[in-house]
């Protein structure tokens, strides 16, 4: 089998390079030889490894989902292993991978081809979850050094300042069931069930063939931030509208900006979809 190896050292605390050599031992005692490499982020790791079986991803979802949509790009569809090295990890929460770097590895030498669902957007790939809306692009405006030192806090500092900037966002929306109108203030569509790990789509399934969308109204400032809160703790607030499909347009007359993973999102109008049981990966 050949395996290529993605690394990200920006992910998380940047640990990963203490742990390359006990990977590649990982899998060479499973008679899998790996080839370790830095990701660039600015070229596709694919124009020379176009052939290989088996992509291992050490890094968090927004390095999963370069890596993906680069994939896609090349026209390949390798399995993919997951090896949790990020802030969050919601998409290796939802394969089910262990936290710790060393036993991830071993799962995934050791494991076997399962398939799940990918997310589609204009053309653009997402494996968690695509969302725009307060405190949805908190990610993207984090710095990787606030993220090493802070970890998830960074998320929260950041997130404290989006509230202050909350809005409402008239929305078009058509599923496969139904269509209408509402002022948002957060819009989720997951293919998994976590965002920073905060379990937020209740029935989502990660290979079901849905998307699971979570729609929170805005009222005043005041009561919208309680229903948010009451959500959270496992409450059913009239203002958050959940539903399930297999696709979804959705318009805005504003220019809103969007998230996938954690990286930028595609413009308005959106065409999303779920393309059930697309992504092979091993666990």
């Amino acid at each position: 089998m050949k395996a290529l190896m993605l690394y990200n050292t920006q992910s998380g605390h940047g640990l990963i390079t203490k742990y390359i050599d006990k990977i590649v031992e990982i899998f060479r005692n499973e008679n899998i030889e790996l080839h370790p490499q830095l990701i660039e982020f600015d070229k596709s790791p694919f124009e020379e490894h176009k052939s290989v079986d088996l992509v291992v991803v050490c890094g968090g979802d927004g390095t999963i989902n370069f890596v993906v949509n680069k994939m896609r790009e090349a026209g390949i569809n390798p399995m993919l292993g997951i090896i949790p090295a990020g802030t969050a990890n919601d998409f290796a929460g939802a394969l089910g991978m262990p936290r710790n770097i060393l036993k991830a590895a071993r799962k995934i030498a050791t494991g076997r081809e399962h398939k799940v669902d990918c997310g589609c957007v204009n053309n653009s790939y997402f494996v968690n979850v695509l969302s725009f809306g307060v405190l949805t692009t908190t990610s993207q405006q984090t710095s990787d050094r606030e993220k090493h030192i802070m970890g998830k806090l960074a998320y929260v500092r950041v997130g404290l300042k989006d509230l202050h900037r909350m809005h409402r966002i008239p929305l078009h929306v058509k599923s496969d069931t139904e269509e209408f109108d509402i002022d948002a203030l957060m819009f989720l569509a997951f293919i998994g069930e976590t965002a920073g790990r905060f379990r937020l789509a209740r029935k989502a399934k990660i290979d079901d063939g849905l998307l699971d969308v979570l729609i929170l109204e805005y009222r005043n400032i005041a009561v919208t931030c309680w229903n948010m809160l009451r959500y959270l703790c496992g409450g059913k607030p009239r203002s958050v509208r959940y539903l399930q499909t297999r696709s979804l347009s959705i318009t805005t007359n504003l220019h809103e900006h969007t998230d996938m993973d954690g990286q930028a999102g595609p413009d308005f109008p959106m065409q999303v979809s779920c393309n059930r049981s697309s992504l092979r990966v091993r666990c």
